[in-house]
């Protein structure tokens, strides 16, 4: 019984077995038992030969743990009729185990652990994966998160906001961008700079130079207004017939 008189949930039911199937570690302290990866903890066996030497092994072995005789890999139950227990070990924790280890490698690779904010999207990327690993697409090509039919689907009636450009960028596009901004801020910040910009700000409010540029383009234009009515009346008079 768990804690309070309630019955085990299943979740720790499927912890307590799985602590109760692990070797002890012999004469390593307590304080290292969790060191041991994700693999080889869930998903792959642990093996004797791990924590003795290898001349000393097959005769501890053959001691302390006969090796039985090799017992027939069980048929899966009828997902349509098995337990909520039987289901999930046999149909879902053989395939969702390898995602999660996945997962947790590919948030490493984005240094998910190092900082507060990514552009890592862990479920996208779950789903991705599963979606891939679908024993019914077998034979078909790799699929993009964005392309899966029923999450372009989902996207019509429901947009995501776009990702800000700061978790899109690389380190060395980041890097590129902030050196850029310093060496144009230490640019302006120069004396001499600093004394041009005043003189073509004055120059800008004195003479007005946005309302010259305007006046100039305007008489440009009347120009070659003229000019096009004029080339049309030479032509109408040359299209008209003499009799």
């Amino acid at each position: 019984m768990a804690a309070g008189g309630r019955p085990p949930s299943l979740w720790e039911r499927v912890c307590a077995e799985y602590e109760a199937e692990q070797p002890q570690f012999p004469d390593v302290p307590e304080s290292k038992h969790g060191s041991v990866s994700l693999e080889a903890g869930i998903l792959q066996p642990l093996r004797m030969e791990q924590f003795y030497s290898a001349p000393a092994a097959d005769t501890v072995v053959q001691q302390l743990l006969p090796i039985p005789e090799a017992a027939p890999f069980p048929e899966p139950p009828d997902p349509k009729t098995c337990s909520t227990q039987e289901y999930l070990e046999y149909y879902i924790f053989p395939v969702l185990l390898p995602g999660m280890a996945e997962l947790l490698h590919r948030a490493e690779k984005e240094k998910c652990f190092e900082r507060k904010r990514t552009k890592f999207i862990a479920c996208d990327f779950l789903t991705e994966w599963l979606y891939n690993k679908n024993p019914k697409r077998k034979d078909e090509s790799f699929t993009e998160f964005f392309s899966i039919p029923f999450v372009t689907d989902w996207l019509k009636d429901h947009p995501r906001p776009p990702i800000p450009l700061s978790l899109l960028l690389s380190e060395e596009a980041a890097s590129i961008v902030i050196q850029s901004f310093w060496r144009g801020y230490r640019v302006r910040c120069d004396s001499e700079v600093q004394e041009l910009r005043q003189w073509q700000k004055q120059l800008r409010e004195n003479k007005n130079i946005i309302k010259k540029v305007k006046e100039f383009w305007t008489k440009q234009e009347a120009k070659v207004g003229s000019k096009l009515e004029d080339s049309e009346e030479h032509t109408q008079n040359h299209s008209t017939p003499q009799f």
